[in-house]
């Protein structure tokens, strides 16, 4: 059960956002596995409540705040299972890595700006402990056509 006090979540809520109701999975795999202090986060694509909401791939002329908000939608859904696993968000003592795919037509340069979206979110939470190695890479698709997928290891406190 999530901790009422939850001082991230309410952190969350300053910066305007909130957690989605659930992240559902998308075929068969858990949404995230723990070993030790270690969360591996299954990707997460940018839907809500399980609606896909920004689709890709990337067009010419598009516009990077809108898809640096669908990166962080899947970064909301990431948290989402965190405080599933962890019972509350003030349970990560670190983010470790992201990595993040966004769907986009070959020669794309802007991948990296766009998973900025997700990145931004967790140092704005987590302030230095948010902070994490990324691999930003550009692909041909994602599942349900979606435009931004973003998967995640995080360490949890003891």
């Amino acid at each position: 059960m999530a901790d009422q006090a939850d001082q991230t979540l309410a952190r969350l809520t300053e910066l305007g956002l909130c957690l989605p109701e659930r992240s559902p999975s998308r075929a068969n795999f858990l949404p995230y596995k723990r070993s030790g202090n270690l969360l591996f986060l299954a990707g997460q694509i940018c839907e809500w409540n399980g609606n896909p909401r920004y689709f890709g791939p990337v067009a010419t002329g598009y516009d990077l705040a809108t898809a640096k908000k669908a990166a962080e939608m899947c970064a909301l859904n990431l948290l989402f299972n965190i405080r599933a696993a962890a019972g509350s968000l003030d349970g990560v003592a670190e983010v470790l890595r992201l990595g993040a795919f966004v769907a986009a037509p070959a020669g794309f340069a802007d991948g990296p700006k766009i998973a900025d979206g997700a990145s931004e979110l967790f140092i704005a939470l987590y302030g230095d402990r948010g902070r994490h190695a990324r691999t930003a890479v550009c692909v041909s698709s994602l599942p349900a056509n979606a435009l931004v997928e973003v998967d995640a290891i995080v360490e949890l406190k003891d």
